[in-house]
């Protein structure tokens, strides 16, 4: 079993801002309800990854965005939903991001992601992180979406990590917290949303990715 010292992390809406870009994709497409859009959104991708968990991300955004837009009461046209997995690339780190994981680095932590998300389009955003990471599991790699296993699983499997040494810090209490805490990790909740959530299941409970460093040091 491995000595290494692991933070896994998830991806999107922790260290890359997909809403930020979801916002500049399709706002054009909805006459100044984007909000509403990206509210219902949020709402509905858990929902459509339990009813397709072996769909590719991108199929579960093509869902998600045409599921969303019903609900919302927005005609929301296919070329409008292609340009969410056609941007993808363009989605950029949150300001505290690159500081943070290299500031992590430098204290002999080893970078992993768990990304409910397809290969290329994890490869499409990789350079926007501004440090290398370790080690990649996705969700097409292991045909599942977390809150389900496969991730975290994949992820001891391929590195030997003893979970005593392995924390895990993501913004999704139910994609990622409630995982984490089932296996028995130390999880840092990076609640950037302030969402309410049970705090209480969590290791430590911080608000920007700043705070990281110095939060895990102290575990």
């Amino acid at each position: 079993m491995s000595e290494e010292r692991w933070i896994t992390f998830d991806c999107y809406g922790t260290l890359l801002d997909w809403q930020s870009a979801f916002r500049r994709l399709l706002a054009p497409a909805v006459d100044g309800r984007i909000e509403d859009l990206v509210h219902t959104f949020h709402a509905v991708e858990p929902e459509v990854q339990r009813d397709m968990p072996t769909a590719s991300y991108k199929a579960i955004l093509l869902e998600g965005a045409a599921r969303a837009g019903r609900r919302a009461g927005l005609d929301l046209a296919p070329a409008d939903q292609e340009r969410l997995v056609e941007g993808w690339g363009t989605i950029e780190a949150f300001p505290d991001t690159a500081a943070a994981l290299a500031a992590l680095k430098a204290d002999g932590w080893k970078l992993g992601i768990l990304t409910n998300c397809d290969n290329d389009l994890f490869e499409s955003t990789r350079a926007a992180l501004g440090v290398e990471v370790d080690a990649v599991v996705t969700a097409e790699e292991v045909r599942s979406y977390k809150p389900a296993l496969g991730h975290f699983e994949a992820f001891e499997a391929r590195t030997g990590v003893a979970r005593a040494n392995w924390v895990h810090a993501a913004v999704s209490w139910w994609h990622d917290m409630v995982p984490a805490r089932d296996l028995g990790l130390r999880r840092v909740w990076v609640d950037r949303e302030r969402s309410g959530h049970d705090a209480t299941i969590v290791t430590a409970h911080i608000h920007d990715m700043a705070s990281l460093p110095v939060t895990v040091a102290s575990l």
